[in-house]
């Protein structure tokens, strides 16, 4: 693997020191927060997007599978659908804004918006997961420019069973992979 990032270096080292302790969640977010703080450190390529539709490049997976770092980079107008993780989950702006909007869904019924949209903006960070509010849909605030938040998660994501909920209703599963090809491989810790 490639070597990381001296900053996520550093961020990787503090999500594994804070998974050893009691409420980890809350001492990885405010990691995260330090880590988007600086938008200096992730190589471009990390931060492409796509034409068409959000990219998902992986970062580092720890190698026990106790957590997964990676970038989301939103072209104009890109959003994903509706959906949830299953696992806890940080994610913090490092570029542009993101809008994300919280819902209510039992795949029996069409989903339901829970309270306002509301916007991140670089720096900010915002926990997901069971325990919090699993369900959502993210898209980029910005009209003409592309956004990158950092995410990290309690699995390896991009190979973890999820699901989308579509507008009608209904459940469907998903898995989502990753964009990374032979010019972007997930970092080593260093």
């Amino acid at each position: 693997m490639t070597p990381a990032p001296e900053p996520l270096t550093r961020f990787i080292a503090e999500v594994r020191q804070a998974l050893a302790q009691p409420a980890a969640h809350e001492t990885i977010a405010a990691a995260l927060a330090r880590l988007v703080a600086r938008d200096d450190w992730l190589p471009p390529a990390y931060a492409q997007p796509h034409p068409d539709h959000y990219q998902q490049y992986l970062l580092h997976a720890d190698p026990a599978g106790r957590f997964s770092i990676v970038s989301f980079v939103w072209g104009p107008g890109q959003a994903t659908p509706i959906h949830d993780h299953g696992v806890w989950g940080a994610v913090g702006v490092l570029r542009g804004a993101e809008h994300s909007q919280a819902y209510l869904a039992d795949g029996t019924t069409p989903p339901r918006p829970v309270g306002d949209r509301h916007t991140l903006h670089p720096g900010a960070v915002e926990l997901v997961g069971p325990d919090v509010g699993d369900i959502h849909k993210v898209s980029n605030a910005i009209a003409d420019a592309v956004s990158v938040s950092i995410h990290v998660y309690g699995t390896n994501i991009g190979l973890h069973p999820r699901h989308v909920y579509p507008a009608q209703g209904g459940i469907k599963p998903f898995i989502s992979g990753y964009a990374n090809g032979p010019d972007t491989p997930a970092f080593g810790a260093g």
